[in-house]
């Protein structure tokens, strides 16, 4: 294997498949953990962050809920994805833990860099909930945090698209994908994949990013085995 620790990144919209009408798809999930056990089994160590998109987004809320408010909503929301997807992982016998920015004794442990690490070591896949447990970050930004944190050798960003594009190729079919692109590229030109505070983060700590489509049955494995699959963004 190319890459011995990783950390994924999965938006809270990849659980139910960008289908409003449910909250979280358990086909979905067990694809998702089917495609981890993978890279479990292949010795890999692998944190997961989760985004609550599907359950509740508090940056874009319009509802009249202040921004503090809503984002804190939001970071409960990932600890019910996080709950989902730990159970899930579960029954396909991988031994996980879930921690969570946000003290939640009942249902989570506290994040401690240390011992997520030595979670990591003895082979659990550990899921990072809450997000950075501050408002005004998003998930992609508590990603690259604790990608750096934990020091990952890679962030994977598993979305429904095959890469980076320089449009979203689903609304512009002249869309064109970069095979790889720097850093400064991807914030110079507006490249909504990840936030410019991931984007800065992992480029002032020399931690590559590689987006990819997470429902591409094996992908996952192929990007940590190091073959050329979706976009590689690094300085």
């Amino acid at each position: 294997m190319k890459y011995k620790r990783i950390l994924l990144k999965l938006s809270g919209e990849a659980l139910n498949g960008g289908d409003k009408s449910h909250v979280i798809d358990s086909d979905i999930l067990v694809k998702f953990a089917k495609e981890i056990k993978k890279v479990v089994d292949a010795g890999v160590e692998i944190a997961i962050v989760i985004g609550g998109g599907n359950i509740y987004r508090g940056a874009t809320a319009d509802s009249g809920i202040d921004r503090t408010q809503g984002d804190y909503m939001g970071m409960l929301a990932t600890v019910i994805n996080g709950m989902a997807i730990q159970s899930v992982l579960e029954n396909h016998d991988i031994q996980t833990r879930l921690l969570s920015a946000i003290k939640m004794e009942q249902i989570a442990e506290p994040f401690i860099r240390r011992r997520a690490i030595r979670h990591l070591e003895k082979g659990r896949v550990v899921i990072f909930g809450a997000g950075t447990g501050n408002p005004f970050f998003s998930t992609d930004s508590g990603g690259a945090l604790r990608a750096n944190e934990i020091e990952a050798d890679v962030l994977l960003k598993g979305t429904n698209v095959d890469g980076v594009y320089t449009a979203d190729p689903r609304k512009d079919p002249n869309a064109v994908k970069y095979d790889e692109i720097s850093f400064t590229d991807a914030i110079n030109k507006g490249l909504k994949v990840m936030d410019k505070t991931a984007f800065t983060l992992c480029q002032e700590n020399s931690l590559p990013i590689i987006v990819f489509d997470m429902n591409g049955e094996g992908n996952l494995l192929k990007v940590v085995s190091g073959e050329k699959v979706g976009t590689l963004v690094k300085d």
